[in-house]
């Protein structure tokens, strides 16, 4: 996992939600980093530089395209 790049940044655990669903239908290989501690201290979102979505190389591109997706999507915007 140390080979994992950050594609997105978000603030709030309720926003990766249906992401997280969609990565894996896909079958994107990926991990939120600071998620737990956001689910049990949402105050450190700043401090912590928010919840931060690390995939494989090889699925970067999958999962821009995911991205862009959901912010095309006015219902399924994500912040």
């Amino acid at each position: 996992m140390e080979n994992f790049i950050t594609i997105a940044v978000f603030n709030y655990p309720h926003e990766i939600t249906i992401l997280k669903h969609r990565l894996d239908l896909e079958e994107i290989q990926y991990f939120f980093e600071n998620e737990t501690m956001m689910n049990i201290v949402p105050m450190y979102s700043q401090a912590l530089g928010g919840i931060k979505l690390r995939v494989h190389p090889e699925d970067a591109e999958e999962a821009k395209e995911i991205l862009d997706e959901f912010n095309r999507n006015q219902n399924l915007k994500i912040v």
